[in-house]
This record gives structure tokens, C-alpha cells and sequence, in this order.
């Protein structure tokens, strides 16, 4: 069974850019390699347009086979399998962790406009803030 997460990006305009990833959600596993490998805006910016995610890698990699993944690619539901899952769109980021935990996601990474890291937050728990 897989830990959801969200992957997002708050933008100047205080909207947030939101993506769902199906598997390793939790900080050891989506959290560490985000941290690792996802600290570039553009690159941030690229995994996003992606779409919706079955598993982040640490490269985005290129278009492969959904049910025969390239290892350390990023494997995409829209790109590697067809299916139409954008990014989602939130006016702000309450609303952004309320629609994902809706989702059945349990923990959200956001890059928040202005900062260098990427803030963890636990959407199963009350406070939703890790």
C-alpha cells in the first residue's frame, strides 16, 4: 500500500501549484529525495508539470514505460501512462491541504515563495504542521 503525498509550490501570487505522488510519501522517502534532489526552481517547476506521480525519483528522466520503469526516473501517470492528471491549482495554502487530505494524502512538501527549503507538513494530524 502506498503513503500519499502532495508535492507543491506556493507562487507569487499566493496559489498554490499541486501535484499527487502515490508512493514513499512519508519525509524518509518523497521528503529526503525532494530535499536531495528537488532544491532548483526549474526543476521544481518541471516535476510539477508533470502532473500527478506514481514515484519520484531522483531524476525526472524522459517518457518510459509505465509497468517497466527506468530506475531513478520519475514515473508519471500523464507522461509514462496516458492518463490526463495536471497539476491542480489551490487558491491558497489552507485550501491546498485541506483538498489533499481529502485526497488520502497523508504528508505535503511545499516550496514556499521566497525559501530555499521545502516545508513538511503531516496532513493526518490535527495541526497538519510537522
Amino acid at each position: 500500500m502506498g503513503t500519499r503525498s502532495t508535492i507543491a509550490k506556493e507562487n507569487a501570487d499566493g496559489t498554490i501549484t499541486s501535484i499527487y505522488c502515490h508512493w514513499d510519501g512519508y519525509p524518509e522517502g518523497v521528503g529526503q529525495t525532494l530535499i536531495d534532489h528537488y532544491t532548483d526552481l526549474t526543476k521544481i517547476d518541471q516535476l510539477l508539470a508533470l502532473g500527478d506521480l506514481s514515484i519520484l525519483a531522483e531524476e525526472i528522466g524522459e517518457q518510459h514505460d509505465f509497468d517497466n520503469p527506468t530506475e531513478g526516473w520519475t514515473l508519471a501517470y500523464g507522461r509514462d501512462r496516458g492518463e490526463d492528471e495536471p497539476p491542480m491549482t489551490h487558491p491558497n495554502v489552507d485550501m491546498w491541504k485541506a483538498e489533499r487530505y481529502g485526497n488520502g494524502c497523508e504528508y505535503g512538501y511545499l516550496w514556499m515563495n521566497g525559501t530555499t527549503v521545502w516545508t513538511i507538513f503531516n496532513l493526518s494530524r490535527s495541526d497538519t504542521n510537522e
